[in-house]
């Protein structure tokens, strides 16, 4: 058959190029302490310490920003230079001491509430000084600021526990309720504790998240099970670049395996 009547093959599809997830941080609360009996948990940073960390990254060339502005980006090819920085539970504090420094440094972050435990504290918490969160009128006031809101359930259960009825309540129930606060559904997703498993990352992309946010995954990384770095009072600028090569070891490892 001639060149002229031959017909044409389709040329072969470019293979897709495999990423990683991104260098995404992991907060809780940002507040005075001055005995780490205080905090038992690991969960808070002082303001100077935050605001430290977040030099760090400018000095580094990076910028903090929501895990949805950050996907964005990736997804347009304009990913380079940012870091997802993420804070978990929705305590009061972040109005109060984390909103005024994300501004200073023209930094975004996702804040990950419970609906169904607002203006309370922090009762899962047992051994922990008692933290209160956010009422209704705050998350409205921190979306307002041009921070993003996603939701961690509604009571910050440990959902590989849940029987099946629970489990939608915490992933459907939520994501409604923080819609009726801000007007708009949560794209974002985080597991309390960090615990999750095949069912409850197939229930929660089935729930309508774009995305959600674990600790450590292992074998279920990916857009809905994505790792995040936990950052801490004693992280200064040495052990933040470990924590950064360290994540982008483990990433790299991931995807020559997949």
């Amino acid at each position: 058959m001639s060149a002229d009547t031959e017909t044409a093959r389709p040329a072969a599809a470019a293979p897709a190029r495999r990423t990683g997830s991104p260098w995404v941080l992991m907060y809780h609360s940002v507040a005075e302490f001055t005995d780490p009996a205080e905090d038992p948990y690991g969960i808070t940073v002082t303001p100077y310490a935050l605001e430290a960390q977040l030099l760090w990254l400018r000095s580094r060339g990076l910028r903090g920003v929501s895990v949805g502005e950050l996907l964005r980006a990736r997804a347009a090819g304009r990913g380079a230079g940012l870091v997802g920085l993420t804070f978990d539970d929705g305590y009061t504090d972040f109005l109060t001491r984390v909103l005024p420094l994300l501004r200073r440094y023209d930094c975004t972050a996702t804040l990950f509430v419970l609906p169904g435990r607002l203006g309370v504290d922090n009762v899962w918490d047992p051994l922990g000084p008692r933290k209160p969160l956010l009422t209704a009128e705050g998350i409205r006031e921190v979306a307002a600021a041009g921070q993003e809101i996603g939701s961690h359930g509604l009571l910050h259960q440990d959902l590989t526990a849940a029987p099946d009825d629970v489990l939608q309540q915490e992933l459907r129930g939520s994501r409604e309720l923080i819609r009726e606060l801000t007007g708009t559904l949560p794209a974002g997703f985080c597991y309390p504790y960090g615990h999750l498993d095949a069912r409850v990352v197939a229930a929660t992309r089935d729930a309508g998240y774009g995305y959600a946010c674990a600790i450590d995954p292992g074998r279920l990384a990916g857009p809905h099970a994505m790792p995040r770095t936990h950052i801490s009072q004693a992280d200064g600028g040495p052990r933040l670049r470990i924590k950064q090569v360290r994540h982008q070891v483990r990433e790299l490892c991931r995807v020559v395996h997949l």
